[in-house]
């Protein structure tokens, strides 16, 4: 999925009340759920088509008290959404 099929996705959704909430699945079989927590940008290094890794943006990690203590983010990483889960 991408940002625009999210946003029609969304859309599609304007009929619910702003108070609806917004829960996650842990996997793809629905095994636990958490509430969603909050949203960031970052980058993302896909390693198979169902993970990969998590990065700052450098501008991110620069903003950082010890920027040195993370991980740039490789070359053919991208920008992503990540929405992350109370839980």
């Amino acid at each position: 999925m991408n940002l625009a099929d999210l946003r029609r996705q969304i859309a599609a959704l304007d009929h619910l009340p702003d108070d609806t909430p917004v829960v996650l699945a842990k996997d793809a079989e629905g095994n636990r759920f958490s509430p969603l927590d909050e949203t960031e940008t970052g980058m993302y290094l896909a390693e198979t088509t169902w993970s990969g890794e998590h990065y700052l943006t450098e501008e991110q990690r620069l903003a950082k008290d010890e920027p040195e203590d993370w991980f740039e983010a490789p070359d053919d990483a991208v920008l992503a959404v990540f929405l992350w889960p109370t839980n």
